[in-house]
């Protein structure tokens, strides 16, 4: 669970990220999770779109795409979202997350 400072860290973190998904009218399937869970895991954090044309809106993507790669809602804002997980390789972030409390 994030701290409201360590939620603050990683907004300011995934401003300057481009979006590297879009959730689109085929909706959330096994392939979409793993290519998620596949770039948490290379990442830590991570930044997507919903398109006009998807049957979910923002929060619910995150919360489904969070809930089945074991990641945190960092951010819902309009059509995108953010999403955090510890890596078990690339622990960049989680360096500095340690420090704040």
């Amino acid at each position: 669970m994030l701290t409201g400072k360590q939620r603050s860290y990683l907004r300011s973190l995934a401003n300057t990220i481009e979006p590297i998904f879009q959730v689109g009218k085929s909706g959330i399937g096994d392939n979409l999770i793993k290519q998620f869970d596949d770039a948490l895991e290379a990442r830590e954090l991570i930044k997507a779109t919903v398109l006009k044309n998807s049957v979910f809106d923002a929060r619910e993507a995150a919360d489904e795409i969070a809930g089945r790669t074991g990641a945190e809602v960092v951010q819902v804002i309009g059509n995108r979202f953010v999403l955090y997980r510890e890596s078990t390789k690339h622990r960049d972030i989680t360096s500095a997350l340690s420090m704040i409390r």
